[in-house]
């Protein structure tokens, strides 16, 4: 039995398509191959081989913070928790509060 092949027709936008073809290019996948590669995805899994949802958080610290600011801050950390005898610790919230609230 020969392998029948159809043709299906989609409209995504424009600077979608070049995007995804630009990364497709890359890779080495045509379009064609891509959708093929989902179908035989969703025919397997017997469902959409991908989660689809909505994100849950659209703030992201990368979108306040550069890359170097993160690292350093993760560097503070850490060596804020390897040496916590260098730093003043508070018992409770309100000590905490008046210690900043007195500006020293």
């Amino acid at each position: 039995m020969n392998n029948l092949t159809t043709a299906i027709s989609v409209q995504i936008d424009k600077k979608d398509k070049e995007q995804a073809t630009e990364i497709l290019q890359k890779l080495g996948i045509s379009m064609s191959g891509l959708i093929n590669m989902t179908i035989k995805q969703l025919i397997m899994k017997k469902g959409i081989p991908f989660e689809v949802s909505i994100p849950k958080n659209e703030d992201n610290l990368y979108n306040y913070f550069t890359d170097d600011e993160l690292e350093n801050t993760a560097k503070e950390l850490l060596y804020i928790k390897e040496h916590p005898e260098e730093y003043k610790s508070y018992d409770n919230i309100d000590e905490l509060k008046k210690d900043l609230l007195s500006g020293d």
